[in-house]
């Protein structure tokens, strides 16, 4: 059975700090969870903003908990706006879906997700996407 190791986790974080600091994006935090929404790896970039955590974790648990990215959890958040409501109520509010969580599978098999905050939603997900392939992983990101 694969598995997300922390080895990998540190790949994938490092990489998408190294997209970040490419692009000159605003101060970032990445954080990678494995499939049972623990945190095998977080970092903030220095100067980023008070909740950035809490929604980079957000992301990433958002798309595990619907097996989605969650840029496919905002575009079903805009087309049916009570039910991604009602699962975030029965989730705590701890699912944020808009783009920036990103699922982390080799092959077909599920072994985490990625979420970034600190930047637009879209350059949020390009680190997410960037640290997951340079990883040698597939990023699910719709």
């Amino acid at each position: 059975m694969a598995e997300l190791t922390l080895d990998v986790a540190r790949k994938i974080l490092d990489a998408a700090l190294a997209k970040a600091v490419e692009k000159k994006l605003k101060p970032l935090v990445i954080t990678v969870l494995d499939t049972r929404g623990c945190v095998k790896a977080s970092a903030a970039q220095d100067g980023t903003s008070l909740m950035r955590g809490e929604i980079a974790h957000g992301k990433a648990y958002g798309a595990l908990a619907m097996g989605m990215g969650s840029r496919a959890l905002f575009q079903r958040a805009q087309e049916q706006a009570y039910f991604i409501s009602s699962v975030n109520t029965l989730a705590q509010g701890r699912m944020v879906p808009v783009p920036g969580g990103v699922l982390i599978q080799q092959g077909s098999v599920l072994l985490g997700a990625v979420g970034v905050s600190g930047d637009t939603s879209d350059n949020d997900e390009i680190c997410a996407i960037a640290g997951i392939e340079a990883a040698g992983l597939k990023a699910n990101a719709g």
